[in-house]
């Protein structure tokens, strides 16, 4: 099984989206965020006006111009992420964009790029903002199990870890689990693996046999054939035939 440090970016990188989870938001301290956090696109929009690298007040944290604007664009993308956890957004979800963004950002070579992609990194976490106001909240144990689910992906979860997390009994947890979500604590488990191992044969090269063994599928044989189960066809076929709209 492929180590689980060196992996977790990588699973975190192909989490689908998972909408279901509301924490406490606590009051906004500057616009730009308050404005992200509440899913206000027109607000966004109207103060990105003001170019990013061009910003009043933005600091010298480097000699060199391009180093110090990425530098200011991944303190954005980490305070823009925090602001929507405290939002309601889940941490895997809030990270995985912000990793995502920084990451583009630091393979640009040009201030003008950087501060274009900053403008679409705020509209993201805005529009994703606006569609979490509109979604289901679950209960504080329910969220805090789906969190935890969705930042072990690699690992074999068992309901004595979940349990232990939430210090709940395991048949309290699986009563509320199933009337808010629909699935028992395993459907949901092995539907999140399944939903990113599909991510990750859309948009990654990564083989079969590495992905089954980085979500801690017992087998690849299992992992085909749940796969196949859940999409109609095996891993295999589905990354032939183009993956995405190939399977529903």
């Amino acid at each position: 099984m492929p180590d689980r440090k060196a992996n977790k970016i990588s699973i975190v990188k192909y989490l689908p989206s998972h909408p279901e989870l509301v924490h406490a938001p606590y009051i906004p301290e500057m616009d730009f965020y308050a404005a992200i956090r509440s899913g206000n696109i027109r607000k966004v929009k109207e103060l990105c006006r003001e170019v990013f690298h061009d910003k009043k007040g933005l600091g010298v944290l480097s000699d060199d111009g391009l180093r110090n604007i990425k530098y200011h664009f991944v303190i954005s993308a980490a305070l823009i992420a925090r602001q929507c956890i405290e939002g309601g957004l889940s941490m895997s979800e809030a990270y995985s964009m912000s990793d995502y963004y920084i990451r583009e950002a630091d393979r640009l070579d040009d201030k003008r790029k950087i501060s274009a992609l900053h403008d679409e990194m705020a509209l993201a976490y805005a529009s994703r903002m606006r569609q979490r106001s509109r979604e289901k909240i679950f209960s504080r144990p329910v969220t805090e199990c789906i969190d935890y689910i969705l930042e072990h992906l690699d690992t074999r979860i068992k309901m004595e870890d979940l349990c232990s997390h939430v210090g709940l009994s395991k048949a309290h947890i699986s009563r509320l689990f199933r009337k808010e979500t629909g699935l028992t604590v395993t459907e949901y488990i092995l539907s999140r693996k399944l939903e990113t191992a599909k991510n990750m044969l859309d948009y990654s090269d990564h083989p079969m046999t590495w992905i089954a063994g980085t979500l801690a599928f017992p087998s690849q044989s299992y992992f085909t054939r749940v796969f196949k189960e859940r999409y109609g066809m095996p891993p295999g076929r589905y990354r032939r035939e183009g993956g995405r709209g190939s399977a529903q």
